[in-house]
């Protein structure tokens, strides 16, 4: 549905009113949608306070809100990262958190407007959807429609894309994801191999997996800014990646904690105890949210709850961070992640694990699959426009 441009209004978000609209507006525009897992409300809520998320400290941020009249028609955060500018010699304003109706001219208000706040601040490229670290929400899809979201990635339909390009937006990267399906009769792996490298580079380079009692545990003995740290070696290259400092590892530690099962926390250490990798997966958790629609409060707990501590069918793993410092990635630290992970997750039954998002050139994030029975089923990308 076209309508005239003049008849769209674009509001920053001033109140708190607005931004539970801001945040809200997802959920109206999927609550639908059989594939879509819209943006759980108080997370979102933390994610835009700047007394709960570090990454305001060194982002500035305007929301804005699109009506046609009296109806609201989109959303969409104006970023600047400076620490990411400053890291890669860029001057880019980020657009994120978008949504929109299927009206060309809702969109062009909407992303009009964070060009101009860009320039107004120097500006001189506006990139999305990305949020305000890499940690964040990013990449818009562009193929896999008809498969179900996770709560780590966007959903959106169809026509996002095109809007872009009718907008003169190109493509800036791409990223790809995985169903990687469990081991099991009609979907026979050579997951052995993983068995034998593991146990040949404990041998040869004296690697050893760390695995922990209790969540408390990890903690205690202070393997989150271990673990995340390797996060920043293995992620320092990667499209827009910005380091996260030891504020920002508590708060996505106290984020992702709640929902973890310490069996699907993987840390391999050397002999000496240095952490040079880990894999961090939970069970998907898209169902729950959808049920829940969105608010943990007063009763999406539950959902969260069964799907967490009671499915006793869980189907779906998500593999929330897979990651080896740059400087064991050749000497089959991952191997060790993999042959940790395989057995539980056979044993639990789970079906298929869910990847995140990798960028669609890095070969060596790709390779580390083939040994499983899986296949690219998303495909999302990054969109940019000079100034």
């Amino acid at each position: 549905m076209d309508t005239n441009a003049s008849q769209i209004i674009i509001r920053p978000v001033e109140t708190k009113r607005d931004m539970h609209r801001f945040v809200r507006l997802n959920w109206e525009l999927y609550k639908d949608c059989p594939y879509a897992v819209p943006d759980f409300l108080e997370d979102t809520l933390d994610t835009f306070n700047p007394r709960k998320n570090p990454a305001l400290k060194f982002c500035d941020v305007q929301c804005f809100l699109a009506y046609r009249g009296q109806e609201l028609v989109g959303r969409v955060a104006a970023i600047i990262n400076h620490r990411a500018n400053e890291h890669w010699k860029e001057h880019h304003v980020r657009f994120g958190w978008i949504d929109f109706v299927d009206d060309i001219h809702v969109t062009q208000a909407l992303l009009e407007t964070v060009e101009q706040w860009g320039r107004e601040r120097g500006m001189d490229t506006i990139v999305g959807p990305l949020g305000f670290t890499d940690m964040d929400l990013e990449g818009m899809l562009t193929d896999g429609f008809d498969q179900l979201s996770t709560m780590n990635s966007i959903y959106n339909y169809p026509y996002y894309p095109e809007h872009m390009r009718r907008l003169g937006y190109e493509k800036e990267v791409g990223w790809v994801e995985r169903k990687v399906m469990v081991p099991k009769p009609g979907h026979e792996s050579n997951m052995e191999k993983y068995f034998k490298i593991a146990e040949m580079v404990k041998k040869r380079y004296g690697f050893r997996l760390r695995k922990f009692k209790d969540k408390s545990e990890i903690r205690r003995e202070g393997y989150i800014p271990k673990v995340l740290n390797v996060v920043n070696k293995s992620y320092a290259n990667l499209y827009g990646y910005c380091e996260l400092d030891p504020e920002q590892m508590e708060t996505y530690a106290d984020q992702y904690l709640q929902y973890l099962d310490k069996r699907y926390l993987s840390v391999v250490e050397t002999a000496e105890g240095e952490v040079i990798g880990m894999g961090i997966c939970i069970t998907s958790l898209s169902r729950a949210i959808q049920k829940a629609k969105a608010r943990l409060w007063p009763f999406g707990w539950w959902h969260m709850a069964k799907a967490l501590w009671f499915d006793k069918h869980p189907q779906v793993l998500d593999m929330l961070l897979v990651g080896v410092s740059p400087e064991y990635q050749d000497k089959g630290a991952n191997a060790l992640i993999f042959a940790d992970i395989i057995p539980t997750t056979i044993q639990d039954g789970y079906e298929w694990a869910e990847t995140h998002h990798q960028l669609e050139d890095n070969s060596a994030s790709q390779s580390q699959w083939k040994y499983l029975d899986c296949t690219i089923h998303k495909r999302r990308c990054a969109f940019k426009k000079a100034l």
